[in-house]
């Protein structure tokens, strides 16, 4: 069976090689690279990010990655993004300012409202009902580090349409907050697969069974 060949979105955003090898653990051919031609042709694509929403834009937008990740959305092609690279999909964030994301989902990334940030460990999470992203781990912790979140959901707000509304998997630190989001193509989690251990790898491979 040909494994399916994932690109890392390489753009200048944190250490991406744990990636790479946490999904070549689990069965897929990767690369890293920014190349539109291997980006577009990939069974599926994922978008790290560390550090700060805008700067992350910024990387973003010098390689041309919101049209290519545009372009693979509208052709039904997975996309998976991790940490920032879920907070860029949604409209905004107020964090050093106002900045505009991408836009996949509507609402806005927010300083945590929690007595301590960043917050940094392992939590629990507390997925949907028909999730496949979760499936085997839906009782499992997963690994985080993040001061800013999503506090509402984007299936509240979401357009109606022929398509099934977003679903919402939820954690805590002080309030509740988007810990990830599946939206047919578009998956995308709060916390790091990679360092989650045995629980990320079984998400890793529930998404690159969701490929095809």
């Amino acid at each position: 069976m040909t494994p399916p060949r994932v690109v890392v979105l390489d753009y200048g955003s944190g250490n991406v090689r744990s990636a790479c090898r946490a999904l070549e653990r689990v069965g897929a051919e990767v690369s890293l690279s920014a190349s539109p031609g291997e980006v577009l042709a990939a069974d599926g694509l994922v978008v790290p990010g560390v550090g700060a929403f805008a700067a992350v834009m910024d990387q973003l937008r010098a390689v041309g990655a919101p049209r290519l990740i545009e372009r693979r959305l509208a052709g039904g092609r997975a996309v998976l993004g991790v940490c920032v690279g879920l907070q860029v999909m949604f409209e905004r964030s107020t964090e050093k300012g106002e900045h505009a994301g991408l836009g996949e989902w509507p609402g806005t990334v927010e300083r945590l409202d929690a007595p301590v940030v960043p917050h940094m460990g392992w939590s629990e999470v507390a997925p949907p009902a028909g999730t496949r992203l979760f499936r085997g781990v839906e009782d499992q912790r997963f690994y985080f580090v993040h001061s800013f979140g999503v506090l509402t959901d984007p299936a509240a707000g979401a357009a109606d349409g022929p398509s099934a509304p977003p679903l919402t998997t939820w954690a805590e630190h002080g309030s509740r907050f988007v810990a990830a989001v599946e939206d047919g193509p578009l998956c995308a989690t709060q916390f790091h697969p990679e360092k989650s251990g045995e629980a990320g790898a079984r998400l890793l491979t529930n998404w690159l069974g969701m490929l095809a």
